[in-house]
């Protein structure tokens, strides 16, 4: 009885179990490449020729305000400190902070806006940087989610529910497609924060978590102060031939007791131990920017050489996608403006734009932006009423999940391209309507993948990114 438990955990957990059952993984076909670390380089496996064969997702942590830099709406400035009207607000679900208001007075963009480029998009001129890219991006003006709250928020998109425990997205993509490099991890994270750290909002390691797939496809963070990923450096006294020795006992004794009891996390150990050992080449070289052209460098703005910045990330990002790392994970937060409207948002623009324009700029040259999807994402936006003390004029704005604005560009999207739309306050959406979980399929579309067939047995179901939920949204694509 035992012995059979043992055996029925074995197949639950297992790749080759995963990737067996018909209809149940990305099919048979993937199944020798995703394996091929066994006897050579893992090649790229889906179900469908992909358009994004790497992603880079810059998340944008606090909530950028939708109203103040991608859709503009004039009737707030019209009617600036008047209420918005009660038809337009309904039953909307606002945060505690909020939720109790008794007015709800329209507040104006901060900035004007301006139109940019070839196809005319409407704006911030807080975002000069990002109006140059206009012609290559598709900028989304009506996603929507239930989460009012930053980490259920963060968490509902990275991970498809808003309580922690299943994989990222970034897990899933390593876990269905494997990897195209043994040099570096295919799925790395890094975060950064503005200097005065206003926002608050911490990023937590399950926002990059495996949740229930094996660890070794959980993100690796790379660090923004020291080295980069903590002890990959032999220690004093210890030579690169030895450590390989050591290692080569260890992956011994690890093989073995693979072999004996079938856990998956010994697998991982083994995997992370030699990903280690090839990382102490693999990264001082990635982190060396002599070899970068100082023009180039200067698109990504002065905090370019700044270790930990927005813009050193952005350009690490570039050289891991170049050299074969699938998905990068940028965090920067700062964008929760809850008091410091005023003066933080334009700093968080100041610090954000030019870096992410100069990305798209730069893969775009190298010929590598048609096969790379790039996103510049937030959890929520913000709310198109004030903030603030009562009788006093408002300091910032709340969360809002009702409609909110991203761009895409690469990898598959429509070029100098709006899709969506909201209401004459950027209340409700009135056009082609995107959930989360929308987003979420479309993005593992334009990876080649079916959201529906990419899937993990765990406690009886068969869970995927998109839940049971998820519509490929076809405007979207080029």
């Amino acid at each position: 009885m035992i012995a059979d438990l043992f055996s029925q955990n074995t197949d639950r957990v297992t790749r080759r179990q995963f990737f067996g059952r018909s209809g149940t993984g990305v099919g048979t076909a993937a199944l020798a490449s995703l394996l091929s670390r066994e006897g050579g380089a893992e090649q790229f496996a889906s179900h469908f020729a992909p358009k994004a064969e790497r992603v880079i997702l810059l998340w944008q942590g606090g909530g950028p305000s939708h109203v103040d830099l991608f859709d503009r709406k004039p009737i707030l400035t019209e009617q600036q400190g008047k209420n918005i009207p009660d038809s337009v607000r309904g039953d909307t679900r606002l945060s505690t902070m909020s939720s109790g208001y008794k007015n709800f007075a329209c507040v104006p963009e901060i900035k004007p806006f301006a139109r940019y480029g070839d196809c005319g998009m409407e704006l911030s001129t807080m975002l000069p940087e990002t109006g140059s890219i206009a012609d290559d991006i598709c900028l989304v003006r009506s996603l929507h989610t239930e989460a009012v709250n930053h980490a259920p928020g963060v968490t509902f998109f990275l991970t498809g529910g808003q309580v922690p425990g299943r994989p990222s997205m970034g897990s899933w993509f390593s876990y269905g497609l494997g990897s195209v490099t043994e040099n570096l991890p295919s799925f790395v994270v890094m975060t950064s924060s503005d200097e005065g750290r206003s926002c608050g909002q911490l990023f937590f390691d399950y926002y990059w978590g495996s949740g229930f797939l094996p660890s070794r496809y959980q993100g690796v963070r790379f660090r923004g102060t020291g080295e980069p990923v903590p002890y990959l450096s032999n220690p004093p006294g210890v030579s690169r031939s030895a450590r390989r020795a050591l290692l080569d006992d260890i992956g011994k004794l690890n093989a073995q007791h693979l072999a004996d009891y079938g856990d998956p996390e010994t697998d991982t150990r083994i995997a992370q131990y030699e990903m280690a050992f090839r990382m102490q080449s693999s990264v001082p070289e990635l982190t060396d920017f002599s070899d970068e052209n100082p023009k180039i460098m200067e698109r990504y703005g002065p905090k370019v050489q700044q270790k930990g910045s927005y813009a050193n990330n952005c350009l690490i990002a570039r050289r891991l996608l170049e050299r074969g790392t699938r998905f990068v994970q940028l965090m920067h937060s700062g964008w929760d403006q809850h008091s410091n409207l005023y003066h933080q948002l334009e700093r968080q623009c100041q610090d954000t734009d030019a870096p992410s324009a100069a990305l798209v700029k730069d893969l775009k040259e190298r010929g590598l932006l048609d096969s790379t999807l790039v996103i510049f994402a937030g959890e929520f936006g913000r709310t198109p009423f004030g903030q603030g003390s009562p009788g006093k004029p408002p300091k910032g704005r709340d969360h809002f999940g009702r409609a909110f604005s991203w761009w895409l560009a690469g990898g598959g999207v429509k070029p100098g391209s709006v899709y969506g739309a909201t209401d004459d306050y950027g209340w409700n959406i009135t056009e082609n309507p995107v959930h989360v979980h929308d987003m979420q399929a479309t993005i593992l579309h334009l990876a080649g993948i079916d959201h529906t067939k990419l899937t993990y047995r765990y406690q009886g179901r068969q869970f995927r990114l998109t839940d049971v939920h998820g519509h490929v949204q076809k405007g979207i694509l080029a």
